[in-house]
């Protein structure tokens, strides 16, 4: 129905110019400007769908592109690798984003693309697919140098990606999603039976079965990630690059995930996979290829690899993968949530009846399957939106209608999911992004007006102490790599006088440098007294860092553990079902 009332507004918008037009070069002539609107109206419209439909070709899908021969008959995969980048450099301002980095592709494979935030991945993989044109090197696909013409272009060769955050429309269907762009049409008409049946078919042909006629706003997680996979094999990828394909899947997810790609793999498609799971990379690559500061430091055989090797590559350095932390010392309680219902922007109770406590030096871990309350139950807390019911104490203050910035000054700290969105200015500089928080205040502002001589002092100290990387603190903070960027705000949130520390997705697409570093500091954190929620789908992280894991499922705590007698299975069973293995029950 989205599709349809779109197209007629298309062909309701078309013929209003098309009128108007015709009626403007008819009074210009002198004749009578309403008839000729109006017979330009109705008969426009008419004269564009015949030329539509007299269109070569129009009825197939990506018809329309520059290049549709993709067959290359002198392709030998036994001798030719299908994709071979030689030599790519690709520069932007200040920045070498990759440096003569060459990467072999064989079909059928799956090649691990490895490597820091900012290490030059995913200017690689977009130079491949056509987004970014490079200052120098070559592409070569089954054997031939490919020109760099654009997106469309890379599609009609046969590759696809799967970007990490998910390019969809809520608000349409499945199959309208698939074709958008790239329409099957009968004549000047939509074919969107032939588009449900082909997604049927592929569903059935790879394991990823879709309903073509759901809302895509209406699936989770896991399933939309199926449709941007079917969406890229309804444009005949037969080279799929995958952008950290598992951030957000359950662990159940990612095994039937990697059952997908196995499948697509035994059917001749050939997978550039981009992750920073060590563990994953090991359990699904035929091929590592290690990025570290725009070049390649190296390549490894995954049989022979082990996840410490494949970190010291990534970072030039040995990585510590255990964290390491003492004893919890839990004192009075800091953050007490009682009978707590939250509702999400349509209105939805997503949050219901929600009660737990956070107590000094300690990490109150909440581990769930993504989209079960975790950001309302965390905005909420933080006064970032209104609570329906119950109520919230920080520190021995009533806070539950407080705002951010009251909650702020009674001494909490927050490190939010989304660090583009809430966490900082990306226009702003480095330098004003850390101290946002208390610009107002001394010795930052003096009597209303800003002291940028403090501010850039205090940059300069928390750059160093926190290992930002960055050319300058003026520099736009948009512009630093996203492991660059989160340090940012965990500098800033973390330098001041704390007794809560609240942090949802704290890791999420950093690298294993990124994440050691930021572990320690919330470690550190609750070693120096205080109260930290801490929010995360990584089940590994919640079981690292916690002193007590609560389970949310379905906006309900369905469970309270003690991390240390708590294993990964049994949390990953409960954030699937709601209950455990030996109980019926499940939480409605």
């Amino acid at each position: 129905m989205g599709a349809l009332i779109v197209y007629l507004a298309f062909w309701v918008v078309a013929a209003y110019l098309i009128g108007w037009l015709v009626g403007r070069a008819a009074k210009g002539r002198g004749h009578d400007a309403d008839r000729w609107f109006w017979l330009g109206f109705f008969l426009g419209p008419i004269a564009l769908i015949a030329l539509l439909a007299a269109k070569p070709g129009s009825g197939a899908p990506g018809a329309d592109l520059e290049v549709t021969d993709t067959s290359y008959p002198d392709f030998d995969p036994a001798v030719t690798p299908i994709l071979e980048v030689r030599g790519i450099t690709k520069t932007f301002p200040g920045v070498i984003a990759n440096e003569n980095v060459d990467l072999v592709l064989n079909k059928g494979e799956i090649h691990c693309l490895l490597g820091e935030n900012g290490a030059g991945k995913s200017t690689l993989v977009n130079v491949i697919f056509g987004l970014y044109h490079p200052d120098a090197g070559s592409i070569y696909l089954r054997g031939r140098q490919l020109e760099f013409k654009g997106v469309r272009h890379a599609i009609s060769q046969g590759i696809g990606m799967v970007h990490q955050h998910f390019q969809l429309i809520p608000v349409l269907t499945v199959a309208e999603n698939v074709i958008l762009g790239n329409e099957l049409t009968t004549g000047p008409l939509v074919d969107i039976g032939e588009a449900r049946r082909r997604i049927r078919e592929i569903g059935e042909k790879y394991g990823l079965e879709v309903d073509p006629d759901a809302k895509v706003g209406d699936l989770s997680v896991g399933e939309q990630q199926r449709v941007e996979l079917v969406k890229a094999l309804f444009r005949r990828a037969e080279i799929l690059i995958l952008d950290e394909p598992t951030a957000v899947l359950t662990p159940g997810e990612v095994d039937e995930f990697f059952a997908v790609v196995r499948s697509l793999v035994d059917q001749g498609k050939s997978i550039i996979f981009i992750t920073h799971k060590l563990r994953e990379v090991l359990a699904v690559a035929d091929h590592i290829t290690v990025l570290r500061g725009g070049k390649v430091a190296g390549s490894a055989d995954p049989a022979t690899a082990t996840q410490q090797t494949l970190a010291n590559l990534m970072v030039g350095r040995d990585v510590v993968f255990r964290v390491e932390k003492g004893e919890a010392r839990p004192g009075r309680a800091v953050l007490s949530v009682h009978d707590m219902c939250v509702e999400d922007e349509r209105g939805v109770q997503t949050v219901s009846d929600l009660s737990f406590e956070v107590r000094a030096g300690e990490i109150f871990g909440i581990a769930g399957v993504q989209g079960n309350g975790q950001r309302e139950l965390v905005e909420a807390v933080t006064g970032m939106r209104r609570k329906v019911a119950g109520s919230v104490e920080i520190l021995g203050e009533d806070a539950t209608r407080f705002k951010p910035r009251q909650i702020t000054e009674l001494g909490t700290a927050h490190i939010p999911e989304d660090r583009t969105k809430h966490g900082l200015v990306g226009p702003y500089t480095v330098a004003d992004n850390l101290v946002i928080n208390r610009y107002h205040k001394a010795p930052y502002s003096r009597r209303g007006v800003r002291n940028q001589a403090a501010i850039h002092d205090e940059a300069a100290v928390l750059v160093e102490e926190y290992d930002i990387r960055t050319p300058s603190v003026d520099v736009p903070v948009h512009t630093l790599s996203g492991g660059n960027q989160q340090k940012v705000i965990v500098a800033r949130e973390l330098s001041g006088d704390i007794g809560v520390l609240i942090v949802s997705q704290p890791t999420r697409g950093l690298d294993v440098g990124s994440i050691e570093f930021i572990h320690q500091q919330i470690i550190g954190i609750r070693d120096r007294g205080a109260g930290v929620l801490l929010v995360s789908a990584e089940l590994d992280e919640i079981l690292s860092l916690s002193d007590r894991i609560g389970v949310l499922y379905r906006g309900k705590l369905v469970g309270i553990f003690d991390a240390a007698s708590t294993t990964r299975e049994q949390l990953g069973y409960l954030m699937a079902t709601g209950s455990t293995p030996d109980t019926e029950e499940v939480a409605s």
